[in-house]
């Protein structure tokens, strides 16, 4: 094994050298990489990417005890926060961040909770800091999936669990409501105060299941409770939610919170989306075996302002829209809700899609790009997570369980093709307002904005499938000034093929097919590269940090 190392870190700190011996494997090679002055100057550049943004809402809408519980929540969601760093990061943080002297290096690893950039392939940018351990803080450092799997542990692939070594070696499992017990009593005591104060019957039932949960990683009484609300003013996600941070086998999940004010008149409108599903399925571009399976119909679809973002939403790019839960039991039974985070949405829309598709659509398609038509791209790609197939169609059992570390970023996939699928059947059918010019050219915008994210995390690697294979069949071309310009026509022919490709891989559940779909067309070609690079130079921000909390709200 070669591990990358700052020549900072050959004469660096006590806990600086420490992060430096990560590897267990005593072959490792040392390689002088960079410089602290080039890394300092890295920071500060990438720093300059993310556009600062206030999360604020109308809470004239919310009564006395709705803004009473508030700051309870915002306070159990920074709890969250604490347990992200621990899970991203393996080392101590607090000794981690008074060790960093330059301002903008600190806020920037602030920004990717540790000394990785995750807009760019977890690029290390502090010095005495090597290349993320695929594993990030859930396994041992340096433990291999050889090893791991040729243990007795009996916990290997367990969604709450951490896997440690004891003083012989030996690996064991330790569940997370054990090894975080202090940080989780005082989450789920926040929350059974706010549940005190509600006024809601549906809020007051989840945030006590909630509570519970935390504390003994049961959460699927929780889920459904969350899932039977429907006349909540406010809202929490939180917990151990999404497993995109375990890079050895993506089972692992990692710390989050949402704190939201539901948008009523939004979800009014966006409710009677959910009841189309099943129509919608039934008329998927592929093999009948392939869309057996009836989507859940009691589904949500909400549109908040969100006013707190906590640990692996707030890291590196900030998510804008969430459906949960991810159990494919429940999805299947009962459904999911999909939250749109509208305020984050529209920021994310002003600050960067907008400048983008100015500097790379065609002229003559710049004026169908529009926020309605991204807010409803993006609200069908979670909708779209309802489609398709969650069990193989040979006894593989679940997709997931058959595609391992490869499900995700093919999932992200599913969903935002067959987002499109969807935008594309309802307007035909008259239930969608606008042209499907705009929404197909906005998705081309929107696409240019995600790669900017690298290839190295679901989303990135969706998102270079899409590009790829739509160049591939003529879906678009550039013109003679380097802009993109979107042939309808194919792009539509594009979509149905490619929707067809991704449902029958999840169907068939062969991982080695997905991962050499991922070697061959998940990637940034060089041409795209260099597109991306002229955004960076025209001062177009990457992404946004927020400026949230209670100071922030005025409570």
């Amino acid at each position: 094994m070669i591990r990358k190392i700052s020549i900072a870190c050959l004469a660096g700190t006590a806990i600086l050298m420490a992060a430096c011996g990560g590897s267990e494997n005593s072959d490792d090679k040392v390689v002088v990489t960079a410089t602290k002055d080039s890394l300092v100057q890295y920071a500060t550049e990438r720093l300059a990417g993310y556009a600062k943004v206030k999360l604020t809402t109308d809470l004239s809408q919310l009564s006395e005890k709705e803004k009473q519980m508030l700051p309870l929540l915002i306070e159990a969601s920074q709890i969250m926060d604490e347990l992200y760093w621990q899970q991203n990061f393996y080392a101590n943080k607090d000794s981690f961040i008074s060790s960093i002297k330059d301002p903008n290096v600190k806020a920037f690893a602030e920004i990717n909770y540790g000394p990785w950039d995750k807009l760019n392939n977890e690029k290390p940018f502090v010095s005495g800091w090597s290349e993320k351990y695929a594993g990030a803080g859930f396994y041992p450092t340096g433990l291999t999936k050889e090893e791991l799997e040729k243990s007795d542990v009996k916990d290997k692939f367990g969604q709450y669990s951490l896997i440690r070594r004891d003083s012989t070696g030996k690996l064991y499992s330790v569940p997370y409501h054990v090894a975080y017990r202090p940080q989780l009593e005082k989450a789920a005591g926040l929350l059974t105060q706010a549940a005190a104060l509600a006024e809601d019957a549906g809020l007051k039932k989840y945030l006590t299941l909630r509570a519970k949960a935390l504390l003994d990683d049961n959460y699927t009484a929780s889920d459904i409770a969350w899932l039977d609300m429907k006349s909540n003013g406010i809202d929490i996600i939180i917990g151990p939610i999404e497993n995109y941070e375990d890079g050895l086998y993506e089972s692992r999940n990692a710390y989050e919170a949402y704190v939201l004010v539901k948008d009523k008149v939004w979800s009014e409108r966006l409710s009677k989306y959910v009841k189309m599903l099943p129509e919608l399925q039934k008329g998927l571009p592929v093999e009948d075996k392939y869309k057996a399976e009836a989507p859940g119909t009691d589904s949500e679809l909400n549109a908040y302002d969100v006013v707190y973002y906590a640990g692996h939403c707030n890291s590196g790019s900030k998510t804008i829209a969430v459906n949960l839960p991810n159990d494919e039991t429940i999805q299947k039974n009962k459904g999911t809700r999909r939250s749109q985070l509208k305020n984050a949405m529209k920021a994310k829309y002003d600050q960067i899609l907008a400048p983008i598709a100015e500097t790379l659509i065609d002229e003559s398609q710049i004026g169908l790009v529009n926020f309605d038509a991204f807010f409803a791209n993006v609200m069908f790609h979670e909708v779209a997570h309802g489609l398709g197939i969650k069990t193989t169609i040979d006894g593989k059992g679940t997709v997931r369980a058959a595609l391992q570390e490869q499900g995700s970023w093919l999932e992200e996939a599913k969903a935002d093709i067959l987002g499109l699928y969807m935008v594309t059947k309802l307007v035909e059918k008259g239930e969608l307002t606008g042209k499907k010019e705009a929404f197909y050219t906005t998705f081309m915008a929107g696409i240019l904005r995600s790669v900017r994210f690298g290839a190295s995390k679901a989303h990135g690697k969706a998102n270079m499938l899409a590009f790829n294979y739509f160049e591939e069949k003529g879906a678009f071309e550039k013109n003679a000034s380097g802009k993109y310009k979107v042939n309808f026509s194919k792009f539509e022919e594009a979509m149905n093929g490619l929707s067809n490709l991704i449902i029958t891989l999840q169907g068939n559940g062969s991982k080695v097919a997905v991962e050499n779909l991922q070697k061959e067309k998940a990637v940034i070609k060089p041409s795209l590269q260099k597109d991306l690079d002229g955004l960076a130079s025209k001062g177009i921000p990457v992404d946004v940090v927020f400026e949230q909390g209670v100071k922030v709200l005025g409570l």
